[in-house]
């Protein structure tokens, strides 16, 4: 029962909550930068307004490839908060980015298609670190399951703070943030074009942010599942430590300019083997 309704609140409310924290990273930045920014709830009219466009699409596929990155980020978190295997959702989560690229580069834009060349390095640069994570929670836990994490007397949190830090640094390139915003921004000010949403426009590019925001929510359930544990009083924890680091995202956003791929692969790796890695090895030899 508990995992029906952990799937059925993930599905419904995913949306809303990342929609409502971008209007937060938005108004955020704005005033960073010195500006009012726009409304709390503008994500909400912006996606009311390309659901209100006409249907246009470069070919025939492209609004499919999207509406795949979507399922497979809906299956993903829901196998997250129903409870189920790690392992699994994350596998989901590096198949819905691959949908993702195939949808860029299914045009012949050469901006698209650069943006998708991009967004394949950032996978290449996050995803050792993404794996590393599940092996780190098995190390710490003793099971792959997130019904079994979330049930441990303790935190992982004070066994796996090197995971931790390292998810805090590739979820920068996860939700598209300076420095390693190379594939796309959200910001106005730092792209001219797109990258890989130039050729998105109306519902296409509204089922692309729908995605995003079921992502943004996923990446947070994964930094609470660092804090949640057998007793109640540590889901609010949880929650505020979500809060927490997603409001250094936006500071890191806002303070860093964009780098090149090549730092961004290389420091990506070192940030890996010295959190997961160091922290990995450390779990194995207090087995």
């Amino acid at each position: 029962m508990m995992q029906a309704l952990g799937v059925v609140l993930y599905l419904v409310l995913a949306p809303f909550v990342g929609a409502l924290l971008d209007g937060v990273d938005r108004k955020l930045s704005a005033r960073m930068q010195g500006r009012q920014g726009p409304p709390l709830l503008q994500p909400f009219y912006d996606l009311a307004k390309l659901f209100s466009k006409q249907m246009l699409a470069v070919n025939s596929v492209q609004m499919l490839l999207n509406l795949s990155y979507l399922i497979f980020l809906a299956v993903a978190g829901s196998l997250l908060f129903a409870g189920e295997d790690l392992l699994m959702c994350l596998f989901m989560l590096s198949t819905a980015d691959m949908f993702l690229v195939m949808g860029a580069s299914s045009d012949s834009s050469p901006f698209s298609t650069l943006g998708a060349g991009r967004e394949m390095i950032q996978i290449m640069a996050y995803e050792p670190m993404t794996l590393l994570l599940a092996v780190g929670f098995y190390l710490a836990t003793g099971s792959f399951q997130v019904g079994d994490i979330v049930s441990q007397p303790g935190s992982a949190v004070f066994t796996m703070p090197g995971f931790l830090l390292g998810l805090m640094f590739i979820m920068a390139i996860k939700l598209r943030k300076s420095p390693f915003d190379l594939s796309t921004s959200h910001h106005a000010h730092q792209e001219l074009v797109k990258g890989l949403t130039t050729e998105m426009a109306g519902p296409t590019l509204a089922v692309m942010n729908i995605a995003e925001y079921y992502e943004m929510t996923l990446m947070l359930g994964l930094v609470g599942l660092f804090f949640v544990n057998r007793d109640p009083a540590s889901w609010p924890l949880a929650v505020l430590a979500c809060l927490l680091v997603y409001f250094l995202e936006i500071l890191w956003d806002n303070v860093s300019a964009r780098v090149r791929w090549n730092t961004m692969l290389g420091g990506c790796w070192v940030v890996t083997l010295l959190t997961g890695g160091l922290n990995g090895l450390v779990l194995m030899l207090m087995r």
